[in-house]
């Protein structure tokens, strides 16, 4: 196959990157660098079965030649990001995913949409499946990001039942795993990061929010499978083991040999954060045969080694 990956130099885009290439594809990476960057697919520079494109793909997308599947993960996709990035994270959401359907559409490709586990917002039905319809605050600053995914969701689903396009829908959940960025504000690399340095881990609140690890090998290979089975509607992808925040700092710090403990601040929560993340994964084990396999505290000492070298 001939695939093009948009966002492919970010953190799950250069893994998929990576897989595709191992299964002897050819890749096209499409990343403007916003957020992604070329140190994760620097590897891969020279290799006949491999281009990189900075391209940002709200605007027009020329690709040469066939393509047998597009693959759009291109999106900030950290609070932190999108954030910064409102405008910007819209955009992608929208006319990226506009200009990625058109281009799969004219090419006769397969299209996988990355979506997410925020299409859910601040869930009031636990846990979530993907027949749960949300609750989420447009409004909110939490909305750039969950409604550019909405909106992308029903896009995607228009051009498959309008103009008869191929698609998948993945919503992914909370992953970690190496090239996630030391900066990017979420809980695996802000605790990683202090306790490598020496520091407490920083809890805000009480520490009971809950959240689910699933390690970036175990999502590859679901999303793999997705793509090439016959599921048009959105399928889960995580890790359905649940664990409090001061649970993970626990974790973080026994396996890093951290003796600085933790210390509360008080809860600093943007609004509409979700108090609880967990996937009900039933459908991908269904249809897909699929559920995580490594196991927490293997994969964390991937991604600390990982951050190591960074710090």
């Amino acid at each position: 196959m001939r695939v093009l990956i948009t966002g492919g130099a970010g953190f799950l885009g250069s893994h998929l990157c990576d897989r595709f290439l191992a299964e002897k594809h050819s890749v096209i990476c499409m990343d403007n660098l916003i957020t992604g960057s070329t140190r994760n697919i620097e590897h891969l520079a020279g290799r006949d079965n491999f281009l990189f494109v900075k391209h940002d793909v709200t605007n027009y997308i020329y690709v040469e030649g066939p393509l047998d599947a597009v693959l759009h993960f291109a999106s900030p996709a950290s609070p932190i990001d999108y954030l910064n990035l409102p405008i910007q994270t819209l955009k992608v959401g929208a006319l990226g995913t506009h200009k990625t359907l058109g281009l799969a559409k004219d090419k006769g490709a397969k299209y996988l949409l990355a979506s997410t586990s925020e299409v859910y917002g601040d869930p009031q039905v636990h846990p979530q499946p993907e027949s749960y319809w949300g609750h989420v605050n447009p409004i909110g600053p939490r909305g750039v990001y969950d409604e550019s995914k909405r909106f992308a969701e029903a896009m995607t689903m228009a051009y498959h039942r309008y103009h008869g396009v191929d698609t998948r829908i993945v919503r992914i959940f909370n992953t970690q795993g190496p090239r996630m960025r030391l900066e990017d504000g979420r809980v695996v690399p802000n605790f990683v990061a202090q306790a490598l340095r020496g520091e407490p881990l920083t809890i805000y609140g009480d520490g009971q929010q809950t959240r689910s690890f699933c390690y970036v090998d175990d999502l590859i290979e679901g999303i793999y499978r997705l793509l090439f089975s016959d599921e048009h509607e959105p399928v889960n992808l995580g890790n359905p083991t649940e664990l409090s925040i001061l649970e993970f700092a626990e974790v973080i710090n026994r396996l890093t040999g951290s003796t600085a403990g933790v210390v509360y601040q008080p809860e600093k929560r943007i609004q509409d954060d979700p108090q609880t993340r967990q996937p009900d994964i039933s459908k991908a084990k269904q249809l897909l045969g699929w559920e995580p396999k490594v196991p927490l505290e293997d994969g964390l000492r991937r991604t600390i080694e990982h951050f190591r070298t960074r710090i």
